[in-house]
């Protein structure tokens, strides 16, 4: 009976491992097409106030898969803590995604667009933690090849997040320039007409890869329960 009683409660924190990760899996793509659709439109206008309820839902998902996840090996201080700030961002986001309704709603008030600016940052903060999470996860697991690959691809994913931000510092700086020499001014023009294009292509494809990390972390903790075929 001593003997089961461990196993149990591993096979009860990698079932919660994994609907924490398919949680995260799905909330991913959703959160992102939820929150900017509500700050960049009217789409859920006629719901009325209660539109600021569908963000503050997905977000909410993350944090739930990630809750989910910090029941496995609560003994590894390394992984908690990456969860724990994970969580910590995830919170924050929850916080402020209100104001994505708010700000579309009232464009005009500064403490609206200030609100979400301070979102998008915590937003990409949060996507740079959950690799380090998913990295850390990996670490914990048997399959070598699975942790290698991991390394790669979230260091890939955490160089392109640090573009995000440098993108728009090299614009906002660029742009407080009075009387900007020709060159500068036709950059100013190119970044003014695609930065929604370039920003767009930079947070969709560390998006993506942490999908994939993600299906396939899954898949290898689901294989090593059940099998190859499950």
């Amino acid at each position: 009976m001593s003997e089961s009683a461990p196993k149990t409660e591993l096979m009860r924190s990698l079932g919660r491992l994994v609907r924490g990760l398919s949680a995260l899996f799905w909330g991913l793509p959703i959160a992102l097409v939820v929150c900017v659709q509500t700050a960049s439109t009217n789409w859920l206008e006629s719901l009325g106030h209660y539109g600021l309820i569908a963000p503050l839902v997905v977000t909410s998902l993350l944090f739930y898969g990630l809750w989910l996840m910090s029941d496995f090996q609560k003994q590894e201080r390394i992984w908690m803590l990456a969860l724990d700030r994970a969580k910590i961002l995830g919170l924050v986001n929850i916080g402020l995604s209100p104001f994505l309704h708010w700000h579309q709603q009232l464009p005009e008030v500064p403490f609206f667009y200030h609100a979400v600016s301070v979102m998008s940052l915590s937003a990409l903060l949060f996507l740079f933690n959950l690799n380090l999470v998913l990295q850390r996860l990996t670490a914990m697991l048997p399959d070598e090849t699975l942790r290698e690959e991991t390394k790669v691809f979230t260091t890939l994913n955490s160089a392109l997040l640090v573009l995000i931000p440098a993108f728009l510092a090299v614009y906002f700086t660029l742009s407080q320039i009075r009387h900007p020499p020709q060159p500068v001014g036709v950059l100013l023009r190119l970044m003014d007409l695609r930065s929604q294009w370039v920003l767009l292509s930079l947070i969709l494809l560390p998006m993506a890869i942490t999908m994939s990390l993600i299906w396939k972390i899954k898949e290898a903790i689901l294989a090593s329960i059940f099998g190859p075929e499950h």
